[in-house]
């Protein structure tokens, strides 16, 4: 039996235990459990197979959910559980909490002040034009729905996956290049604008939903909180971790740092909640205020560095949540009226939108705009965090990213992220 097939005779197998496993047991923890065992098996061996094929493992994670999600289609229903267990779901958000917080620590504010112009102006067109383009691409192949899902779609498509382009540019060994540096620096600028555009449009959703009109001062209210938070997470956010990593020195336990950063995270992410944001904007605001400086002493006490001490934690949680998101991906949703269309559409407009973005690169810089705008194209994790909030979203009691509308947006993902590696290299070597 060839390798290939192996991951999906493990879940064929798997599948008997977690059906056995879930009856005649009082502990509530063991559906829970096994569910976990089902998504972290899975995950790895989909991923091995997705980077054997020249594909970001996180890929074959989106995958192996969508399989484990249509399984009904064939007759197993084992796995449908999972989907809906709220335990399991509650692994993935807090997973998020922890992707974003990891993206945020390996970005820092010195990164962002020294990118150039070019990076700049990268991230604006990267930001703004597919922001546009896909408010308006909705709006007209969707135009019985409500403004709101074309907004949110919009603010979808504005994300950058860094990691998969990261990847690649460290395989090709041009991470040290003009477009290398331009990618990187866009990305880090990307983030934050497409992070403060998720929290205008998520508070103008809610607040429309409690006052039934799209006011312009909603919007500036909006974006006051989403900049006054991350700025006031710069400036006070900086001096504050330093003295409290301070005191945190002086404990003599073990896993101080990890402990502490965490907590960083977490009432970050609580705090962005509490305002009316989206708690991953607090969790990168947390990731991109730390570091090592400031910790420097737990590093040398515990020969670790936070990114050593999160990346378990991370390849833990993170899994979880794209085989969840893969599983909410029906792909019977593909039949219903204009979400094919859209599917497409999106497509489309996802890479244009961003491999627009490389004519931001000036002269100067020295890097080739297509290679630029090939980089910037994947979404990967980050454009399915907005997917996922968007399908979590009540507006007058539905969902503002419907199910049909989720399954279009994990296409449109699955697309952008699947065709970045192979145009990198060859874009890579053609400039070479």
């Amino acid at each position: 039996m060839r390798p290939f097939f192996r991951p999906f005779l493990v879940v064929a197998s798997l599948a008997a235990s977690v059906a056995f496993a879930s009856e005649g047991h009082a502990d509530p923890s063991a559906p829970v459990v096994l569910g976990l065992a089902v998504i972290l098996l899975v995950a790895k061996l989909a991923g091995d197979v997705a980077v054997r094929v020249g594909q970001p493992a996180v890929l074959g994670e989106l995958l192996a959910g969508v399989v484990l999600g249509n399984l009904p289609l064939l007759g197993v229903h084992t796995f449908e559980p999972m989907a809906a267990s709220p335990f399991l779901d509650m692994f993935a958000r807090v997973g998020v909490i922890v992707l974003l917080f990891e993206v945020g620590l390996e970005s820092t504010v010195a990164q962002m002040m020294k990118v150039g112009l070019s990076a700049l102006l990268v991230a604006i067109i990267g930001v703004a034009l597919p922001f546009a383009l896909g408010f308006a691409t909705t709006r007209l192949v969707l135009p019985g729905h409500p403004m709101t899902v074309a907004l949110f779609i919009g603010a979808t498509l504005t994300a950058t996956s860094v990691g998969i382009t990261a990847r690649v540019l460290k395989d090709l060994e041009r991470s040290q290049t003009p477009e290398a540096r331009v990618i990187l620096g866009a990305a880090v600028i990307d983030d934050v604008l497409g992070l403060v555009i998720l929290a205008v449009v998520t508070g103008v959703i809610v607040a429309s939903d409690a006052g039934g009109s799209l006011a312009v001062s909603d919007v500036l209210l909006t974006v006051g909180k989403a900049v006054g938070f991350l700025m006031g997470a710069l400036v006070l956010g900086t001096r504050l971790s330093k003295r409290l990593f301070g005191l945190a020195s002086l404990l003599k336990v073990r896993g101080v740092l990890l402990a502490f950063a965490l907590g960083i995270a977490f009432l970050s992410s609580a705090l962005a909640d509490f305002i009316g944001l989206a708690p991953i904007v607090g969790a990168f605001a947390a990731g991109l205020v730390l570091e090592d400086v400031q910790y420097q002493d737990l590093v040398d006490r515990e020969h670790h560095s936070l990114e050593e001490l999160i990346h378990p934690i991370a390849g833990f949680l993170v899994p979880v949540f794209f085989v969840l998101m893969g599983m909410h991906t029906q792909l019977t949703s593909f039949a219903q009226p204009g979400v094919l269309g859209l599917a497409a559409a999106l497509c489309l407009v996802a890479v244009v939108g961003k491999l627009a973005s490389g004519l931001g690169v000036r002269g100067s810089a020295g890097a080739s705009r297509l290679t630029v705008g090939i980089g910037m194209v994947p979404r990967g994790e980050v454009g399915l965090i907005f997917a996922d909030l968007g399908s979590k979203l009540m507006t007058h009691g539905e969902p503002v990213v419907s199910p049909e509308v989720f399954s279009a947006v994990v296409a449109m993902v699955i697309v952008t992220t699947m065709v970045t590696p192979p145009a990198l290299e060859w874009s890579m070597r053609r400039s070479a």
